[in-house]
């Protein structure tokens, strides 16, 4: 009877393993893509939330794909008319693709706008000098920035990329600098151009064709951008995004072999997560707006929006159900207040676990004064603490 009973519990546990084992496979057979770079990520463009992921946290060299940061930061701190002037520093930089020379001038526009298009080296020391005079006071910016973007393990030592021990970053902060900057409609304009002619201010009949970098402009479907990096101490580096039936997203990558390798790279990435990724309507954007108090300013309150609509990303037919949002917004600010200016964000988490953000704007409010924003100075801590 024993013997039967081993028997038979034998039968059981194998009928059990035969029909799990192929559950378990195909449970953990989908590891992602397999590429050459030593770190790449993959996110959903609108809340940030990671779809597959490999070394995300490694440090590396950066590259031209720094220049995200130039580029962003010029466009937010350079009027796009104005002109700036190429100092030798600039023009001395090695690899200048735009043929800058001192004592050309060009538009802040033209002049960002060759730089992403082809990742010149002496433009983003023209950016950087405009902006606050030297690159190391720029680099102070840099930094300023990447603190306020989240971007833990970055550190920047320069406006391009070129290798220094001290300059470097992971995928995971890049992604969040990539995400950033493609909600700037004009970032996104310059870096999803294939072809351009650049004008010079001065002398006003020069003249360049460019081509981006970004092979897999015009060659990838959906293709929106964004930027190349390549040195022999970083290997290949690439941002990507693309956008397909309402889903976009953005590959970031580190230390591919060759030059070429990042682009085959992205493509499977990008491959593997329209395959895996849909959309879900969320919340509105119009659907959510909250007083703010306002102290030292010529009106008591100003208006918090989202900067854009709240959509779900899923990953393999996941719940919408699971997925909830809260508001992180102070209660209390202090003018001036610029106009669209980032006063908080929404949190949205799946499952009760952090997965991305959105930013929460508000409206301009002038510095000055007012009796109700007196009053807002006067019981701040118990509006604080409502």
């Amino acid at each position: 009877m024993k013997a039967f009973r081993k028997v038979i519990t034998g039968i059981v546990i194998l009928c059990l393993l035969t029909i799990q084992l192929p559950m378990a496979w195909a449970q953990g057979c989908d590891e992602g893509p397999k590429v050459t770079a030593q770190a790449a990520i993959l996110i959903e463009a609108s809340t940030g939330r990671v779809i597959w992921e490999k070394n995300a946290d490694e440090e590396h060299y950066p590259a031209s794909t720094t220049k995200m940061m130039t580029g962003i930061l010029g466009l937010e701190n350079i009027g796009p008319r104005t002109e700036v002037f190429i100092s030798p520093q600039a023009s001395g930089t090695e690899d200048c693709f735009l043929d800058i020379h001192a004592g050309e001038r060009m538009t802040a526009e033209e002049l960002i706008t060759g730089m992403l298009m082809v990742s010149d080296n002496g433009a983003a020391v023209a950016v950087a000098e405009q902006v606050d005079g030297s690159v190391p006071a720029f680099a102070n910016r840099m930094n300023a920035k990447a603190k306020e973007l989240g971007m833990e393990h970055t550190h920047f030592e320069n406006p391009n990329g070129l290798p220094n021990p001290n300059h470097h970053s992971t995928v995971r902060d890049m992604a969040k600098l990539a995400k950033y900057a493609m909600e700037n409609p004009k970032f996104r304009e310059i870096v999803g151009t294939k072809n351009r002619r650049i004008q010079w201010a001065f002398p006003a009949t020069k003249q360049l064709q460019v081509e981006n970098t970004n092979k897999l402009l015009g060659n990838y479907k959906g293709m929106t951008g964004i930027k190349t990096g390549w040195t022999s101490a970083a290997g290949g580096c690439l941002a990507a995004s693309a956008k397909r039936n309402g889903v976009e997203l953005i590959v970031v990558l580190m230390k591919t072999p060759t030059p070429d390798d990042r682009f085959r790279d992205a493509e499977k990435i990008l491959d593997y997560g329209f395959s895996h990724v849909t959309m879900v309507k969320g919340i509105s954007k119009d659907r959510v707006a909250q007083n703010v108090w306002v102290k030292n300013g010529k009106k008591a309150s100003t208006t918090a929006h989202l900067v854009s609509d709240i959509d779900y990303p899923l990953i393999n037919n996941e719940s919408p159900e699971k997925y909830s949002v809260s508001y992180d917004i102070p209660r209390v600010v202090s003018a001036p207040v610029k106009e669209g200016e980032i006063i908080g964000k929404a949190v949205i988490k799946y499952d009760g676990k952090s997965v991305g953000s959105v930013d929460i704007a508000a409206g301009k409010v002038s510095k000055g004064a007012s009796i109700g924003s007196w009053l807002v100075g006067l019981f701040e801590g118990l509006l604080v603490r409502l």
